[in-house]
C-alpha cells in the first residue's frame, strides 16, 4: 500500500484502509502516477467549467450553443460533487476538511449550480472554481520556493509599520483635498459629497483620471495640479519601502565568510565553493 502524504496527517490518523486508501491517495497524493492523472483531469475540468460559464455570457454564444453549455455545466457539477463527496468519505477527519479552506472552495464550486435551480443567474458566481486551481501550486512542486515566498512574506511583516503610516499619510490627504474639492467645486460641478471628492482625490492622486468628474474653477484646477504633482512624488514610496526591506532580508540571509584563496567575502548563505575562484569556502561559524 503507497505511503501517506506528508499532509495526510492534518485530515486524520492513518486509519484508512481497502478503497479508502487507494481513493484517499489518489485525490489527496501528488506522487505517484494515479494521483498525478486525477490532478491533471482536475485541472481540466476546472479550467473547462470556468471557460463554459465564461463564454456563456457572451450573447452570440449563448444563443448558439446555450443548451451545449447548460449540459457542459450540469457535468462539471455533477463531477465536482461526486469529486467534493468523496473528498469527505475517504478522510478521517470530515468536519476538518469541511471547514478548511479548500473544503470552502469545493463548495463553492458546486453550490451556484445548485442554488440556479430556484435563483436565476447565480450559476455565473462559478467562477469561484478559479481558487481550486490553487491545488496546481502541489502538482508543480513548488516547494524550491518556498524559501523565497517566506522571505517576501518576512519583508511585508517587517514593513507593516512604515507602509501603514505611508498609507495613513495618503488618507489623510486625500481627505483633506477631497473636504477641499468639496468647498472649492461643489455639487453643482459632480462633487456633491465629502466621499464623492474623496474619490475623486485617490483617482486624481493615483494618476489614473477616469475624467468622470473634473474640476471647472481655476482655483479648483490649481488644486488638482498639486495633487497630481503630490501623487508623482509619492507613488514610488511604497516600493521603496519594501525594497529596501528585502534587500535588507536578503542581506541577512548570506553570509560573509571571506574566501580564503581571493578575499571574496560576499556569497550566499549556502555557498560551498567561492563565486569568484571557485575555492572551497571555510565552514560557518554558527
Amino acid at each position: 500500500m503507497p505511503t501517506r502524504p506528508p499532509f495526510a496527517d492534518e485530515l486524520g490518523p492513518a486509519t484508512q484502509t481497502g478503497w479508502r486508501a487507494r481513493w484517499f491517495h489518489i485525490i489527496f497524493g501528488h506522487e505517484d502516477a494515479a494521483g498525478r492523472r486525477f490532478d491533471v483531469l482536475l485541472i481540466i475540468a476546472i479550467l473547462g467549467s470556468i471557460a463554459v460559464a465564461v463564454f456563456d455570457t457572451v450573447a452570440e454564444a449563448h444563443a448558439r450553443y446555450g443548451a451545449i453549455f447548460y449540459a457542459l455545466e450540469w457535468l462539471f457539477t455533477l463531477a465536482f460533487t461526486l469529486e467534493y463527496i468523496t473528498r469527505i468519505a475517504v478522510v478521517d477527519r470530515p468536519w476538518r476538511y469541511i471547514r478548511s479552506f479548500y473544503g470552502i472552495v469545493d463548495v463553492l464550486a458546486v453550490v451556484p449550480t445548485w442554488i440556479s435551480l430556484v435563483a436565476v443567474g447565480s450559476q455565473y458566481l462559478l467562477v469561484v472554481r478559479a481558487l481550486r486551481i490553487l491545488r496546481i501550486f502541489r502538482i508543480l512542486k513548488l516547494t524550491r520556493y518556498v524559501g523565497e515566498a517566506d522571505l517576501l512574506w518576512l519583508t511585508l511583516v517587517r514593513a507593516r509599520r512604515k507602509v501603514l503610516i505611508f498609507f495613513s499619510t495618503i488618507l489623510t490627504l486625500v481627505l483633506i483635498f477631497g473636504a477641499l474639492m468639496y468647498l472649492i467645486e461643489g455639487p453643482e460641478d459632480g462633487f456633491t459629497s465629502i466621499p464623492t471628492s474623496m474619490y475623486w482625490a485617490i483617482v486624481t492622486m493615483t494618476t489614473v483620471g477616469f475624467g468622470d468628474i473634473t474640476p471647472k474653477t481655476t482655483l479648483g484646477k490649481l488644486l488638482t495640479s498639486l495633487i497630481i504633482l503630490i501623487g508623482y512624488s509619492i507613488i514610488a514610496v511604497p516600493t521603496g519601502i519594501f525594497t529596501a526591506e528585502l534587500a535588507a532580508g536578503m542581506r541577512a540571509k548570506r553570509k560573509y565568510a571571506s574566501c580564503t584563496h581571493c578575499g571574496q567575502a560576499d556569497h550566499d548563505g549556502d555557498a560551498v565553493y567561492c563565486r569568484i575562484c571557485g575555492a572551497a569556502l571555510p565552514a560557518k561559524n554558527d
